[in-house]
């Protein structure tokens, strides 16, 4: 069974999302997603600055597997990436909630973090 912590929000793209005490959102893939793919070798970031919306391909992750889009959660501004995926890929795949972060975004529209599922509701479609 998949590691799905309570305090998160995840799209159906098995991208997880946590709204920080400034109002940004920091974003990666679940502990799902990682064991799918196998270990992972790459991941391309968005650069800072870039505004995405929701559901907009942003970054890449590859594995042994296969490579995979990662989808923007939410609307916003990149505001950070994590630099430290670019040097150890695999981290992806043994802290996918803590250190293996894949970026920041200042939300344009906070209320679309509701449109995401809680972890009950992403245990269920998983």
């Amino acid at each position: 069974m998949s590691n799905i912590p309570a305090d998160l929000r995840y799209a159906a793209s098995h991208e997880w999302t946590r709204l920080e005490a400034d109002g940004t959102v920091t974003v990666g893939i679940t502990d799902h997603a990682q064991d799918l793919l196998g270990d992972v070798v790459f991941v391309e970031c968005p650069e800072v600055g870039r505004e995405v919306s929701a559901g907009e391909e942003c970054a890449v992750v590859e594995s042994v597997k296969a490579a995979s889009d990662i989808y923007a959660p939410i609307s916003g501004e990149i505001i950070a990436v994590n630099d430290a995926l670019a040097d150890s890929p695999e981290l992806v795949n043994s802290a996918p909630y803590g250190e293996a972060w894949f970026f920041k975004i200042k939300p344009s529209d906070a209320a679309e973090l509701d449109k995401l599922m809680d972890a009950a509701a992403y245990g269920a479609s998983i």
